[in-house]
């Protein structure tokens, strides 16, 4: 402890001199504020790991089962019918993302669109859902729309308290991970509806919550709001390992598709994940490349907004 003691004490005094100001050595180091790092002593709550400040154990503990009423329309993997159209699509996106993974980094995955209505709600709740079903799997989703969040409404979950409440300094991570029925899905909800989005998400908060939370899941799941709007997805990429595109068949123009892959650099994109078709592209085909069009990921179907 005296050496993180001194080094403390030390960048202080760098700070101040900098500053022109000066500073007592003598005191004691800066401790984390309350929100930063969540004080949990006399709670009983056990195994607050030093590196992320977070444990599995200890989000059990503070985040109890919620009850949700998830939308059966939207929800494919709350139900018991393992038929249902797209169950083995999403499936089968799952094994493409994992041999991705042994390619390189990938765990934090950001899911975006074009223009509103593509479908990109739908793909990254039900992507996480897949997730789950793999034994021992733990996967948190995350409502990055600030500006027109909707993804509670599909879980039956409640939208505040959120992620714009966490990222204005007014609770903690626990105060806003959720859990629901399904065994070891965490849900972040978006949180009340805030203005200027963009310096919100890029005051440094989302990058400290992603790595705080990171140890203790196999995948983050972030659905963004449409890239071409609005700025925000470009600022929360840059905190993920990988995009994944969507765009809805017969509705999404060429044009429209090449203006949003061009916001993320080639290194970020995964792929693309063309949803709502329907007769010839009733088989699913895939292709990885560095370009939107013809190049695609997955093929799902029904279309879900």
């Amino acid at each position: 402890m005296s050496r993180i003691h001194d080094a403390l004490k030390r960048a202080e005094q760098e700070r101040a001199a900098s500053m022109g100001t000066h500073v007592d050595t003598s005191a004691q180091p800066l401790e984390p504020s309350p929100v930063d790092m969540p004080n949990l002593q006399g709670t009983g709550v056990p195994g607050m790991s030093t590196g992320s400040g977070l444990s599995w154990e200890a989000l059990l503990a503070r985040c109890p089962q919620s009850e949700w009423t998830p939308d059966a329309d939207h929800m494919l993997f709350f139900q018991d019918d393992e038929t249902r159209i797209g169950t083995e699509e999403f499936r089968t996106l799952r094994s493409r993302l994992y041999q991705i993974r042994e390619k390189m980094p990938l765990k934090r995955i950001l899911v975006t669109s074009a223009m509103p209505r593509e479908g990109k709600s739908f793909v990254a709740s039900n992507l996480t859902q897949v997730m789950v079903r793999q034994h021992g799997r733990r996967a948190l989703l995350i409502d990055g729309d600030l500006r027109n969040p909707g993804l509670h409404k599909n879980f039956g979950a409640q939208l505040s308290p959120g992620l714009s409440d966490y990222l204005l300094g007014e609770c903690d991570e626990f105060a806003i991970m959720q859990r629901g029925p399904m065994e070891n899905l965490c849900f972040v909800a978006a949180g009340r509806v805030v203005p200027s989005a963009p310096e919100l998400l890029a005051n440094g908060r989302l990058k400290l919550f992603l790595q705080r939370v990171e140890p203790l899941f196999d995948w983050i799941i972030i659905d963004s709001s449409p890239v071409i709007p609005v700025s925000d997805p470009t600022v929360v990429a840059g905190n993920c390992d990988g995009v994944l595109m969507v765009v809805r068949s017969e509705i999404t123009s060429s044009e429209l598709a090449k203006r949003a892959r061009e916001e993320f650099p080639d290194k970020l994109l995964l792929g693309v994940v063309l949803n709502g078709t329907i007769g010839r592209f009733s088989q699913a085909r895939y292709y990885y490349g560095e370009a939107i069009s013809p190049y695609v990921s997955h093929y799902l179907r029904p279309y879900r907004k």
